[in-house]
């Protein structure tokens, strides 16, 4: 067994926090500055180039890649043979939530109800997903998500006849319907199967894999790919404003599923896909 006291817990989400709403992650960074290079399209070229210069100055001067500095989603994958030592553990990831969001001066975007529409002042309370796992480590990812994207997103409760091609045509739907509103260049979650909202999860974490990785599964690979091309042929582009970096990437999960059902999940995000992971 081993003992972790939760103050650990919360100075770790609360430097996560700040980090992940500074600096981009080096998958994205590295897709961008491909894009400023193969981007045919001037004006499109032109954002890209302003999206680049933008992240160097959020990094080298310590402030928000965006202003909307999203609402906290945080994913703890718990070894079993963890003890924690302290206050409760949501109190934890709340409290780091709370000091990364005010002493990094991010914005708090957070109501308490979602009718009544009261500020929390704080960005509290996070959205905290546990997993339990073999071992006696903790695995934290802490994935700020900004709404712009979030919600041009959705659930497709798709019939099994649709099969792969269905798969396909949610997703372009689904980007051709965000249009600019997502604020693109996008990076794309994907999830297809389990239940309702198990796709919706398997979606949120596909966000959080490293975009120049693809699914283990061969045919899933083959869909990530096929469907980047696609969606990067629509000329929707930069900002909405046409050329061929509508997507910077498309991370695809899936789970088992019912005989009667094909759900598929489709999460948005912009190009600021903010995540950051670390090990405890």
């Amino acid at each position: 067994m081993r003992v972790i006291s939760t103050d650990i817990i919360t100075e770790n989400i609360k430097e996560m926090c700040i980090e992940a709403n500074y600096m981009l992650s080096e998958d994205v960074k590295g897709r961008i500055l491909k894009a400023v290079k193969d981007e045919s399209n001037e004006l499109g070229k032109k954002i890209l180039s302003q999206l680049e210069e933008n992240m160097v100055i959020a990094e080298n001067e310590n402030i928000p890649i965006c202003q909307d500095t999203g609402m906290a989603v945080v994913f703890l994958k718990i070894g079993q043979e963890v003890h924690f030592e302290g206050s409760s553990l949501e109190d934890a990831v709340n409290e780091g939530i709370r000091q990364g969001y005010t002493e990094g001066y991010l914005r708090k975007s957070v109501v308490g109800d979602p009718l009544i529409r009261k500020n929390t002042g704080d960005n509290t309370p996070g959205v905290i997903h546990y997993e339990i796992v073999p071992g006696d480590k903790v695995e934290i990812t802490v994935a700020p998500k900004g709404f712009g994207s979030e919600n041009m997103s959705r659930v497709c409760m798709l019939k099994p006849a649709d099969g792969i091609e269905g798969v396909k045509a949610a997703v372009l739907e689904t980007v051709k319907l965000a249009g600019p509103n997502a604020c693109p260049p996008l990076v794309i979650g994907v999830g297809i199967g389990g239940t309702f909202e198990k796709c919706a999860l398997l979606a949120k974490k596909a966000l959080t894999r490293d975009i120049n990785s693809h699914n283990s599964i061969e045919y899933v690979k083959d869909l990530e790919i096929e469907l980047l091309e696609e969606i990067n042929k629509l000329d929707i582009g930069p900002a909405g404003l046409g050329g061929q970096t509508t997507a910077l990437g498309i991370n695809i999960e899936t789970y088992p599923t019912h005989i009667a059902g094909l759900p598929v999940a489709i999460n948005m995000c912009c190009h600021v896909n903010r995540h950051k992971n670390r090990t405890i």
